[in-house]
């Protein structure tokens, strides 16, 4: 007789309960909806990428909005990523007792993991109502651009993006919270 598996899916306070005992000391792993995800070690491309991604970010970011780099946002009671960028309002200091719950843009850099920053993380930033979702694709070159959220039940979280779009050097993007900051595509691949 042969049984199903069942799935046990995890709540972000028993998430954030196993952080604080050191459960995952040392290891890369996220809550992605109910869902324990290990994240696949970092290659040279990927971290100089994510390097890059971030000096661009701050260059140009105005007063009053910061940087965190491969650090938690939590979206809601089921999902906790680490996104290699994320912007988000504020000082460090305002993040003392407790991570961010928005930011104005998330930068995920993707080369074996593209299908899941398209599909599962890109459906979760979506839902979270994060306006602007970006994956620099260190397979096809490329900046995807996702944004303006909307519901969509066919989507893996029920949102999803309904503009995305790509650019490649020597194109040119503004962060749409910041319309006058100006990022080389090639600055972000190096």
């Amino acid at each position: 007789m042969e049984h199903s598996l069942t799935l046990r899916r995890w709540k972000r306070v028993e998430y954030e309960r196993l952080v604080d005992l050191g459960l995952f000391e040392g290891d890369p792993v996220e809550l992605i909806g109910g869902q324990l995800i290990v994240a696949e070690p970092q290659n040279s491309p990927h971290a100089t990428a994510v390097g890059a991604a971030d000096d661009a970010l701050r260059a140009v970011l105005p007063a009053g909005f910061l940087v965190r780099t491969q650090m938690p946002l939590v979206l809601d009671d089921e999902s906790v990523p680490e996104p290699d960028l994320a912007v988000v309002p504020g000082r460090r200091a305002d993040y003392l007792s407790a991570h961010p719950t928005r930011a104005v843009l998330v930068v995920e850099v993707a080369d074996s993991s593209l299908r899941l920053d398209r599909e599962q993380k890109g459906s979760l930033y979506a839902r979270a109502g994060i306006g602007e979702y970006w994956i620099v694709n260190l397979v096809g070159r490329v900046l995807e651009i996702y944004r303006d959220p909307a519901p969509d039940a066919g989507a893996a979280h029920g949102w999803r993006y309904r503009s995305v779009g790509t650019l490649a050097p020597p194109a040119v993007i503004a962060p749409a919270e910041f319309p006058m900051s100006r990022i080389q595509i090639a600055d972000l691949l190096l």
